[in-house]
């Protein structure tokens, strides 16, 4: 099955009734938004309400109204596709990112240096799947590129796409405790 951009193939598995191993879900993924202003497309592929992960029945956890960050001690499983950034988008407010996510820049470290800057009370799993993008910090960034993994725990970040093709990230975000 050809999926275009922005899209992603979604395959989840179950165990029915009889105690077989079944496929659930195998088509496009039907959980995705487009953020405004950014243009990122954010694939909603699965979540937790907690651990012990409910595995059990034949609802789709992914087709769930949430916002960046997991439910309190919940997960997320996001594809995200981060099309080269506009000039437009880095001319937006610098706290641009934070207001969308409540936050209070004064009260999240140091001042944003990008309008794309925030900072959630998680960890993230990030694995670059295509493309290249940098990962912004409160004074430095790290340029990642396919194949490249990342472990971040709640600091302060942006992600900037400064090449000319389309970036594609799978994040696992875990709720964590505040630092």
């Amino acid at each position: 099955m050809l999926i275009p951009e922005g899209r992603v193939r979604r395959v989840v598995t179950t165990v029915n009734e009889e105690g077989k191993a079944v496929v659930l879900f195998d088509s496009e993924n039907p959980n995705r938004a487009v953020r405004p202003g950014k243009n990122n497309v954010a694939n909603l592929i699965w979540t937790t309400d907690g651990a012990p992960a409910d595995i059990a029945g034949p609802q789709d956890r992914g087709a769930l109204q949430i916002g960046t960050s997991p439910l309190p001690g919940a997960s997320i499983f996001r594809i995200m596709d981060y099309p080269p950034v506009t000039p437009e988008a880095e001319k937006m407010d610098m706290t641009a990112r934070m207001k969308e996510l409540a936050h209070e820049p004064e009260i999240r470290g140091l001042p944003p240096r990008h309008p794309f800057m925030h900072r959630t009370r998680t960890v993230d799993y990030a694995i670059i799947l295509q493309g290249e993008i940098d990962m912004l910090l409160d004074d430095s960034e790290i340029h990642l590129k396919a194949g490249d993994v990342l472990v971040q725990q709640g600091t302060n970040h942006a992600w900037v796409n400064r090449g000319t093709e389309v970036c594609r990230i799978a994040f696992v975000l875990l709720d964590a405790k505040p630092i």
